[in-house]
């Protein structure tokens, strides 16, 4: 039998129901609590919970669900901008935490988060779920087991739909989001660093909201978030990276579509197909030797959530860590990262430049 850990759930929109769907099928997970203030979301959590909503207390928000004793163990899927504000009474509460990307909106915040973070004695988890969807993780794996010779050069393609509508339209503005190259890309910079295993130096991006909420209108406002862009990132080590984002690519076969390239060889990885692609280099002339296979995902997985069974497994690793049987995998450190990658992005975008990461005391 699995240990039961109690969860509490901040944040009960769109990324908190999906949590919801996999906490349902992830062994030992007991939902116990719930906390929104928008009476709206509160009602999606408890449709989406079913049968199992009885007995869940409600609360308004983080520091009374805190209080309530009712948890081990807390997921903040709450606007990005409230994150500082949902993890103080959190972090007094001794629970482990699993934080919604980005862990905040502004480098001030989230190196505050990683000073409480890191004084915790339970696990702190920044979820990245991109790292767990299994073709990227057997990609991730394959490029650190050498198969394609040295890595050189990361390519990083997403071609998606615009961001969807949240309650009180909040992702509509940079100030709320971090903007788009941390709200989204995010989770792509914290890809490159994983697979890369060295940290950013300069970051240069082009970008700009060219199609999208163009004609919206919040309050008065027009709508500041970037909807595409190039970012490329130069690391440590000496490898390149770049991200090639399109937020009006709705009908693209494959949303995501990574790159790596070493002195032996390249290996491709295509989502949601699934496939892996993997070309040696065979001089000019010869035939090639492509070789290719699927990765298979589990269908409850995919399922109960939509980015690709990635948070049914990223679950699993968490849960594991709660009850002293794994470790921490994406700490508040990485977390603090990405954010800075993607905060040097929307500079770079904004003000046209180059930007160092040493200008932001990296």
């Amino acid at each position: 039998m699995v240990e039961q850990v109690r969860y509490g759930l901040v944040g009960t929109g769109m990324m908190g129901i999906e949590h919801l769907q996999n906490l349902a099928i992830t062994p030992g997970a007991v939902v116990t609590a719930i906390a929104d203030p928008v009476e709206t979301s509160l009602a999606w959590a408890r449709s989406a919970l079913g049968d199992r909503a009885e007995g869940v207390a409600a609360f308004a928000d983080s520091a009374a669900l805190a209080a309530s004793g009712l948890v081990d163990a807390v997921i903040v899927a709450s606007p990005n901008y409230t994150h500082r504000a949902v993890l103080e009474p959190l972090f007094d509460a001794d629970v482990a935490i699993l934080c919604e990307k980005p862990l905040a909106t502004t480098l001030d915040d989230a190196r505050w988060i990683i000073e409480r973070a890191e004084a915790m004695t339970r696990p702190f988890w920044t979820a990245m779920e991109y790292r767990y969807m299994p073709p990227a993780a057997e990609f991730v794996a394959q490029v650190h087991d050498g198969r394609i010779g040295a890595l050189r050069m990361l390519s990083i393609r997403e071609h998606r739909f615009p961001f969807l509508p949240k309650v009180g339209d909040w992702n509509r503005f940079s100030r709320n989001t971090g903007g788009t190259m941390v709200e989204k890309c995010c989770h792509f910079f914290d890809l490159m660093r994983l697979i890369v295993r060295a940290e950013a130096v300069r970051v240069y991006c082009s970008g700009a909201m060219d199609v999208n909420h163009l004609d919206e209108r919040y309050g008065g406002e027009a709508p500041d978030i970037i909807d595409n862009s190039y970012t490329v990132v130069d690391f440590a080590n000496g490898v390149r990276a770049m991200l090639d984002l399109s937020m009006f690519a709705d009908g693209a076969e494959n949303q995501e579509e990574i790159t790596a390239v070493g002195d032996r060889a390249r290996l491709d990885v295509l989502i949601p197909e699934g496939a892996l692609v993997f070309s040696p280099r065979t001089g000019f002339g010869n035939a090639k030797q492509v070789e290719r296979h699927v990765v298979e995902v589990d269908q409850a997985a995919l399922d109960a959530g939509s980015h690709h069974g990635s948070t049914f497994y990223q679950h699993q690793r968490f849960n594991a860590a709660v009850r002293g049987a794994g470790p921490v995998e994406v700490s508040a450190r990485d977390g603090l990262m990405a954010v800075a990658i993607g905060t040097a992005a929307e500079i770079s975008a904004r003000e046209n430049r180059v930007v160092e990461m040493a200008e932001l005391g990296f």
